[in-house]
């Protein structure tokens, strides 16, 4: 892998395929966070020490200990433009923190980008794991699985009653972040989303947008993720996580059946028109592009328009991101210049009617 391809694919491998109960999950992702006993926690380290920790860990990559989970490339955030870490964010290949701190940061990537390591951040290590659609057992078996074999080659920091200590003490204890990412337009069209939402905060999970902790759900999609680390066991923590996520898919495909045995011309005008929208904008800001590729995407679902893949949502959500528009035009822009870009690379794509499976650049 070179940093022209992931700098430059919108859609990375692992998004190209088709996972089970896609139609509402988009992935499935698990991280788990660890810290070496002998070296302060990142914020603390010198860059010394940042260096030691850096060395430790990308040694596992390159003597193949690896392997068994694919090909894998590293790469050093100090050799990457500030306009590819913005990339490798939009892409959720690295976190927002680690692309605004990279003393002594590297990020160790798998050929399909399914698999991301990511050193010294806010823990010395996270690794992350992606699969499309709703796989969030097949995530944490691969999460696991390397977890288990740094743990081979490295003294974590762990503590008999507290488990593993982290920087921030919600993740101590498993250390494990599970998520599915869930596009829910038909229970936000019939009123039902807040409900939902409430009912998922009181059993211990929380809801976040696109981009985790802060953001917010544009595109009607919405990052379902447990919140307590401490007190339950791995698969305990993926089990909840799962049976609550299988009952919103039950929950947004009932919402989708209503909005069809509804007059069928109301929810396919909204459709049609966000197509007609997007094929002839000629400018079009961030939220008002994510709403209508929403609607586009719940069109394709429902068989209210031909020739638009599922994928189209998930490649022009990144596409028209500020990093990877910069990236794709190869010019820095203003707010303004990028709402004309956006328009313009989202008519180009959608002219393509996914003629290749995907879109390209």
């Amino acid at each position: 892998m070179t940093k022209h391809r992931f700098s430059q694919d919108a859609l990375s491998d692992w998004m190209r395929g088709v996972g089970p109960d896609s139609d509402v999950v988009i992935s499935s992702r698990v991280r788990v966070a660890r810290n070496l006993r002998q070296q302060p926690f990142p914020m603390l380290a010198t860059s010394q020490q940042a260096t030691e920790v850096l060395d430790q860990l990308t040694e596992v990559a390159r003597s193949g200990m690896l392997d068994t989970f694919g090909n894998f490339d590293t790469i050093l955030l100090s050799d990457l433009s500030e306009l590819d870490k913005r990339v490798l964010v939009e892409k959720h290949l690295i976190s927002p923190n680690l692309a605004n701190d990279s003393r002594g940061g590297a990020v160790i990537l798998s050929d399909n980008e399914a698999v991301s390591i990511m050193i010294n951040e806010e823990d010395h290590l996270r690794i992350q794991c992606l699969y499309p659609g709703f796989q969030i057992g097949e995530a944490w078996t691969v999460a696991g699985g390397i977890d288990d074999i740094y743990e081979e080659a490295a003294d974590y920091a762990f503590d008999e009653k507290r488990g593993y200590l982290t920087t921030c003490p919600t993740n101590v204890g498993t250390g494990i972040r599970a998520s599915v990412m869930m596009h829910l337009p038909a229970l936000v069209l019939t009123n039902q989303i807040n409900r939902i939402l409430q009912a998922v905060t009181q059993v211990g999970l929380a809801v976040r947008g696109l981009y985790g902790e802060g953001s917010e759900a544009l595109g009607n999609l919405f990052q379902i993720s447990n919140q307590i680390t401490l007190g339950k066991s791995e698969d305990e923590i993926i089990e909840d996580l799962h049976g609550v996520a299988r009952q919103i898919i039950e929950h947004e495909r009932a919402a989708r059946k209503r909005l069809l045995d509804e007059p069928r011309i109301r929810i396919e005008d909204r459709v049609r028109r966000s197509f007609g929208i997007l094929s002839h904008a000629v400018i079009i800001d961030s939220k008002e592009a994510a709403q209508r590729l929403s609607d586009v995407r719940l069109g394709s679902d429902l068989g209210l328009l031909e020739d638009i893949t599922p994928h189209v949502l998930n490649e022009l959500l990144v596409m028209t991101q500020p990093g990877f528009l910069q990236q794709a035009f190869n010019e820095k822009m203003s707010p303004e210049q990028r709402d004309y870009r956006r328009a313009e690379l989202i008519r180009r794509q959608l002219s393509k009617k996914n003629e290749h499976g995907g879109a390209e650049i």
